[in-house]
C-alpha cells in the first residue's frame, strides 16, 4: 500500500466559490471525496493537507521526508509562481517522486501564471485537466513508485 501526500496551497479550500469559470462549480469537499474514492480503488493511503500559509507547506514537505510518505502531489496555488522556498523544500526530499498539479491550464492564463518556479523540483507537472488532474496525478505517483 502506497502512502501518498497531497498538498494544496492557498485558496484551494475556496473551490466552488472562487472563479467558477476557471476552477469549476465543485467545492473542496467534492475534491476530497474524489481523492478518498481513488485511494480506496488503488489501495493507497492518501493524506490531504491544505493551507494558505507558505511556511506550513514547507514544514509539511519536510515532515514527509521521515513520516512514511512515499510520494508528494502538490498544488502550490499562487506560490507556484514565486516561492523559491517551496522549490527548495521539494528539491531537498530526493527520496520520493513529486508531482505538481494545477486545475486550470496555467500555460493559457496570465503571463505571470505561465512560469512555475516549483516545477523544476518535481518529476512531472499536470495542468488543465480540472479536478480529474488529481486522479491522474495519483496514477502517475503510483507509476513512478513502481519504477
Amino acid at each position: 500500500m502506497s502512502n501518498l501526500l497531497i498538498i494544496n496551497g492557498p485558496n484551494l479550500n475556496f473551490l466552488g466559490i472562487r472563479e467558477k469559470n476557471i476552477y469549476g462549480n465543485e467545492d473542496y469537499d467534492h475534491l476530497l471525496k474524489l481523492i478518498e474514492k481513488k485511494g480506496e480503488e488503488c489501495g493507497c493511503r492518501i493524506e490531504v493537507f491544505q493551507t494558505n500559509h507558505e511556511g506550513a507547506i514547507i514544514d509539511r514537505i519536510q515532515d514527509a521526508y521521515s513520516d512514511g510518505t512515499e510520494a508528494i502531489i502538490i498544488n502550490p496555488g499562487a506560490f507556484t509562481h514565486y516561492s523559491y522556498a517551496i522549490h527548495d523544500a521539494l528539491a531537498s526530499v530526493t527520496t520520493m517522486p513529486k508531482i505538481e498539479i494545477h486545475i486550470s491550464d496555467i500555460t493559457a492564463r496570465e503571463e505571470w501564471r505561465r512560469v512555475s518556479v516549483t516545477a523544476p523540483a518535481c518529476d512531472t507537472q499536470i495542468y488543465g485537466r480540472g479536478l480529474k488532474g488529481y486522479l491522474d496525478a495519483i496514477d502517475e505517483a503510483i507509476l513512478l513508485l513502481k519504477k
